[in-house]
């Protein structure tokens, strides 16, 4: 009987770091390249990838992918073995140290392969470590998210001291949240509007907004409201910083280069005659138009806070008349 699919891609990529057609640091292919190649399911070729980390042979690397380890890396890797998540001993606080490993390793995997590459696993995996020692110190998945978007928000915190006016203090916790979505574009995966994680660090950015409306004029409603679609306004911008950077992990391509393969098309549409505002833009920038998510981002933040402000003036007004009555 012939060895498993996963068995036969674990051992061609073997090979081909053995015979220096894969050297350490370059890329392997991802899980859907290794599927196409492979005519197999994702699952299958993402078995083979969570066995060659297990043995030592690739790693994740944050923003990357996943590349062919160093051979010492290697060798640390097998002397590891699947053994148990350890943490420095001697001191208090040791099951502590121990989670905040397992996170690390998670975030590490989620910005090199996404989201959906963090399973227990798979981060076991990356630890050289049981699958079922995790469980000691995690509850699950679900447990594991919410202590990955705790730390990452924690790495990117809000002022000390707040600043002055509500409109300083709002822009103040967009721009740490651009800057943890940046740096972790999953993240903007992870949490929901409608359905909104029981975080404590979430919640310390619910609890920066509401403080910076008091004595605004606002009620409870319109408070909860600003302070939602701020969030929204980031976390809607983000969203594509992570979708980019699935998109290129799946195609190859990054987004200038997709998008110079859709020129004809595009033209093709601009010229049909039917979009006449769209074919005198394009006319305009003569094919010179770089979306840059950081700068769309600062482009809409003020106007959004100028908004806002109309609408706190307002109230403030409307406040103060009824008092006066």
């Amino acid at each position: 009987m012939g060895a498993a699919p996963y068995a036969r891609i674990v051992e061609d990529v073997k090979r081909r770091v053995a015979e220096g057609r894969l050297r350490p640091g370059e890329r392997v292919p991802s899980t859907r390249q290794l599927a196409r190649d492979w005519g197999v399911a994702l699952a299958t070729a993402a078995k083979a990838l969570s066995v060659l980390a297990q043995e030592g042979v690739v790693v994740a690397e944050p923003r990357v992918g996943t590349v062919v380890a160093q051979p010492r890396a290697r060798q640390g890797r097998r002397d590891a073995g699947r053994g148990e998540v350890t943490a420095p001993t001697g001191g208090v606080g040791e099951r502590d140290l121990a989670r905040a490993r397992i996170v690390r390793a998670a975030i590490e995997l989620a910005d090199a392969e996404g989201l959906g590459a963090v399973t227990m696993r798979a981060v076991a995996a990356r630890l050289g470590a049981a699958t079922m020692s995790l469980y000691r110190h995690v509850g699950g998945k679900d447990d594991l998210v919410m202590l990955m978007v705790d730390e990452v928000l924690d790495r990117f915190p809000l002022p000390r001291q707040p600043p002055d006016g509500w409109r300083a203090r709002l822009e103040a916790a967009a721009r740490a949240q651009w800057a943890a979505y940046r740096a972790h574009p999953w993240m903007a995966g992870v949490t929901s509007l409608t359905r909104p994680l029981p975080s404590p660090s979430l919640l310390r950015h619910t609890e920066w907004a509401l403080s910076a409306l008091d004595g605004t004029g606002l009620d409870a409603t319109s408070r909860m409201h600003v302070h939602i679609l701020l969030y929204s306004y980031v976390q809607g911008i983000a969203a594509n910083l992570e979708r980019e950077t699935r998109d290129r992990a799946s195609t190859g391509l990054t987004g200038d280069e997709w998008m110079h393969g859709q020129e004809d098309a595009i033209a093709a549409i601009a010229g049909s005659g039917g979009y006449p505002a769209f074919a005198a833009a394009v006319a305009e920038l003569g094919g010179d138009f770089d979306l840059d998510l950081d700068v769309l981002f600062e482009f809409g933040l003020a106007p959004l806070l100028d908004g806002l402000a109309t609408v706190i003036g307002e109230a403030a007004g409307g406040a103060g008349r009824s008092g006066r009555g």
